[in-house]
């Protein structure tokens, strides 16, 4: 049997904790989990906890001991300049006139998709004006009451995870990240359902759907570079997610509460996204961090810029060659941090992904077995879940 825990809203500012012994399964790249119900106990939403006043953070929120030797000061880790620096591409040769400038444009960003699997995105070709409104309105949602904000919570129990929720707790052990959010499909648009999307601020709609309409199309222009560096056809790996019919935006603005403790907690743990892509917009408070080469390397604050992660469905495809890149958030008793990550996603049951049989040969067999995307996730949370049950070091 498998212990997991999941949340369910109850009430203005509280979220339900359930225990169980019966498994069913929640679909979402962020908000999954196994549930289970024996019983119930109440905990507050971050935000709640931290506007309390309290000193210290509750126990399921203090990360485990082999976890806290790496947890240090962002801002000062922000700052340092030793050791490598996250790369930053700047797109706005990409399709330049000059095929020589073209091409090192590309190179530069397949390469650093390769050895890093993430980037900071500069001359990206979405207006500063349209990124500013967005972040305003993301803001402005998070910046009304609790009780105004539970008017879109969602209902995890049920599978509904769209809406105003808090962080799931998707392991054996219950611990807990230091994060509310506000979740939701951005695009297709036939896709969305806007009775669910915030009505204050008024231009959260107007903003919100612009944004994802350009990102949907700087998408397409990364996936075809990259498909380009793989010696495939531009749009071959667009294709294999899902193409221009299929390939979900998933929105999820995180909100990360000033911290009393944070050197014991996490905003978001240890993971890789599910995604093909997965862009980030943040209010130029540090937190990102990445596991390149072993050691935790802190994201800088590039203004105009987006940070892009490759995701576990474009390293799949690309049998390795791309990196899905291990990355966390910390926390800081000083400024609020909101981050709004856009997910790529496939659909969950319509394509079988497995690494493209151009690049597979006997000197590289396929690293990965063929899987849906909803296997590929149900996979990962299984085995997250065993690891969360072996004994921890002393």
């Amino acid at each position: 049997m498998y212990i997991c825990l999941a949340f369910l809203q109850t009430s203005v500012s509280y979220q339900t904790i359930l225990c169980s012994q019966e498994i069913s399964f929640i679909q979402h790249q962020e908000c999954c989990c196994y549930i289970m119900v024996t019983s119930t106990f109440l905990v507050p939403r971050v935000e709640s906890l931290a506007s309390s006043g309290i000193q210290s953070i509750p126990k399921e929120y203090i990360r485990p001991q082999e976890e806290l030797a790496s947890i240090r000061d962002v801002f000062e880790e922000e700052k340092s300049v030793e050791g490598p620096q996250v790369p930053t591409i700047d797109l706005k040769e990409m399709e330049s006139e000059d095929k020589a400038v073209r091409e090192k444009c590309r190179e530069e960003l397949v390469k650093a998709s390769k050895e890093w699997g993430v980037m900071h995105l500069v001359n990206h070709g979405i207006p500063d004006d349209l990124i500013d409104r967005v972040k305003k309105s993301g803001q402005a949602f998070f910046d009304l009451p609790i009780e105004e904000k539970e008017r879109h919570a969602n209902d995890q129990a049920s599978g509904n995870v769209q809406g105003y929720g808090s962080k799931l707790a998707n392991n054996a052990s219950g611990q807990l990240e230091w994060e509310d959010y506000f979740f939701h499909l951005i695009f297709p648009e036939d896709k969305r359902d806007l009775s669910i999307w915030p009505k204050t601020p008024s231009d959260y709609t107007e903003v919100t759907s612009e944004y994802a309409r350009q990102l949907r199309s700087l998408a397409s222009k990364i996936l075809s570079v990259m498909s380009l560096g793989l010696g495939l056809e531009e749009g071959r790996l667009e294709k294999e997610a899902g193409g221009l019919e299929e390939l979900l935006l998933q929105m999820k603005i995180n909100y990360y509460p000033k911290c009393p403790q944070p050197d014991l907690a996490l905003g978001v743990e240890a993971h890789s996204d599910v995604s093909a892509l997965t862009f980030i917009l943040h209010n130029m408070v540090p937190g990102l961090q990445l596991l390149y080469e072993g050691k935790w390397i802190t994201a800088k604050c590039v203004p105009n810029s987006i940070i892009m992660h490759i995701g576990d469905t474009v390293e799949i495809l690309s049998n390795g060659k791309y990196k899905s890149i291990i990355h966390r958030g910390l926390v800081n008793k000083e400024k609020v941090r909101i981050s709004w990550a856009v997910f790529c996603e496939p659909p969950k049951e319509k394509i079988i992904l497995k690494p493209l049989a151009e690049i597979v040969t006997e000197a590289e067999p396929p690293l990965f077995p063929p899987r849906t995307f909803a296997q590929h996730i149900e996979h990962k949370l299984f085995r997250k879940t065993q690891d969360s049950l072996l004994p921890r070091k002393s």
